[in-house]
């Protein structure tokens, strides 16, 4: 008994000292070096919710809006524009005939003699009554010349067209009025104007009014000015 066990005493202490070979483990090619999955920067450290997923589809309409508003700003610059470049070329074109023969800014008593009797010819050629004609045509013959006799039958020819069967009056106002250049026998004047036109066979007067803003040329003859040129800045 005594040698069995001091035989099993004797296998332990020498189990005991012997040194134990670590078992290496060979890593698998396959998973050597393997990236991790790419965060997305917008969210790293978070996760999406379904309302934050679908945002970028909501926020789409409100860039359309900021997109369409310089484009209707685009346009009013381009309207606005026109009329300031005709307003230069005006202003320009005072200054180059100030300096040689334009009177209209220093012969007050020529000024307000072409600003009056051209007013007083617009208002007289742009109205037109259908039971008094004749009024009209005399003021066609006596202060029109040149190719605005023309100008003038063209912008009245659908008035005269339907003036009978509408019993139609028009009326013309001259509002304001501004000489632009006297060069001798020959003046360019601006002018805005009022217009109503009544259809007197309608139920109750039915009457439509206008704004307009145009330039004639005028020339002196026989001691009048008569009006030779209308421009309604159309081109």
């Amino acid at each position: 008994m005594s040698t069995t066990r001091h035989l099993i005493n004797r296998q332990r202490r020498l189990a005991a000292a012997t040194p134990v070979t670590p078992v290496r483990v060979k890593p698998r090619p396959d998973l050597e070096d393997e990236p991790e999955p790419a965060v997305p920067p917008a969210v790293a450290g978070r996760v999406l919710d379904t309302e934050e997923a679908e945002a970028p589809a909501a926020a789409a309409k409100p860039v359309r809006r900021r997109v369409s508003l310089p484009v209707v700003l685009g346009v009013l610059t381009v309207l606005l524009g026109g009329f300031a470049a005709y307003a230069a070329t005006q202003a320009s074109d005072l200054r180059d005939n100030s300096a040689s023969t334009n009177v209209a800014l220093s012969d007050v008593a020529r000024t307000t003699e072409v600003k009056g009797q051209v007013t007083n010819a617009v208002n007289s050629l742009f109205s037109y009554n259908y039971a008094d004609t004749g009024k009209a045509d005399r003021a066609a013959q006596t202060l029109l010349t040149g190719k605005a006799v023309q100008q003038h039958k063209d912008m009245l020819a659908e008035v005269r067209a339907q003036a009978a069967k509408q019993k139609l009056v028009l009326t013309t106002t001259v509002t304001e009025s501004g000489v632009e250049l006297i060069d001798g026998n020959r003046a360019r004047v601006l002018l805005y104007a009022d217009q109503s036109n009544t259809n007197t066979a309608a139920k109750d007067d039915k009457t439509t009014y206008a704004a307009a803003m145009f330039a004639v040329d005028a020339v002196r003859t026989g001691g009048s000015w008569r009006i030779s040129n209308i421009d309604t800045f159309t081109r």
